[in-house]
């Protein structure tokens, strides 16, 4: 038998794990369609359509996670599915040290209908207490940036590579980066997310979600206001928030500013002249 793919097997283990959490709940039968059965059947004879080839474009990832047997596009309610999957989310303990430290999972906040969708790397102390995504200072400066784009959060979708802050033994402050092991473990969640929003462009906030979401690790600053793709959605990597705030210089704004108008130019948004100045010299 042909070895799997990573991807294959980060979504087989999330399959695995969903149904020994209904095992020990006591859930004995799990219905499956006919579609369904028709669908995996259909699988082991051709290969699947990525939902995300609205372009013709050839994909840089050719292997495509398989979040279930039926198209994303085919599910009669969207927001049933993103609740399976966050209830899912909720009470994973596939990294043993990072459930028993933290206080919430952070699964992800915003509009699942949206056509843009902020990726970062992990929840720090403030979004841990809370169980949201970038609500500490660095989510304020992106909740600042997200609404100078015309948007509010309710209207974009942010999630995260990591669903649980890395734990920092030792330490009263402070995060640290998630290890390899730890994204890799995680990122089925986050590529379910990415299945079900079906966004039309992608910000991935700093190097570690660049590097969680593209597995490109030539670094941010190489990286950043250049277009990427993953499965078919185009990708604009820029700093992180955090960034701009240990760097409050305009110059470093404008660079992030700039890869924000490129965001907005591919979404077909309307751009006016006071948007486009912002941050340049007088």
């Amino acid at each position: 038998m042909p070895a799997m793919s990573d991807r294959y097997q980060q979504w087989l283990d999330a399959a695995i794990q969903h149904l020994e959490e209904l095992k020990a709940r006591g859930t004995k039968f799990v219905p499956v369609s006919p579609t369904t059965l028709a669908a995996l059947s259909s699988a082991h004879s051709k290969p699947s359509q990525p939902p995300h080839a609205r372009t013709g474009t050839p994909q840089k990832n050719s292997e495509t996670p398989i979040a279930s047997a039926e198209p994303v596009s085919a599910r009669p309610d969207r927001e049933a599915a993103m609740a399976d999957l966050r209830a899912r989310a909720l009470v994973c303990r596939k990294c043993p040290n990072l459930a028993a430290s933290r206080k919430n999972v952070v699964f992800g906040v915003g509009d699942i209908h949206s056509p843009l969708m902020f990726v970062g790397e992990a929840p720090g102390a403030d979004e841990d207490e809370q169980g949201e995504p970038f609500v500490g200072k660095a989510g304020q400066l992106l909740t600042r940036i997200i609404q100078t784009m015309g948007f509010t959060r309710d209207t974009v979708y942010i999630a995260n590579i990591l669903k649980c802050r890395p734990d920092t033994p030792g330490q009263t402050i402070g995060n640290r980066k998630p290890t390899p092991e730890e994204m890799k473990t995680c990122l089925p969640y986050l590529l379910a997310q990415i299945d079900l929003i079906q966004p039309r462009v992608m910000v991935a906030l700093g190097g570690t979600a660049v590097d969680g979401l593209l597995g490109k690790t030539v670094g941010i600053t190489r990286l950043r206001g250049q277009w990427q793709e993953f499965r078919g959605i185009p990708v604009m990597p820029t700093y992180h928030p955090a960034y701009l705030l240990r760097n409050e210089v305009a110059g470093e704004k404008r660079k992030v500013w700039e890869d924000m108008l490129q965001v907005l130019e591919r979404l077909g948004r309307p751009i006016n002249e006071k948007q486009r100045n912002y941050f340049l010299k007088a």
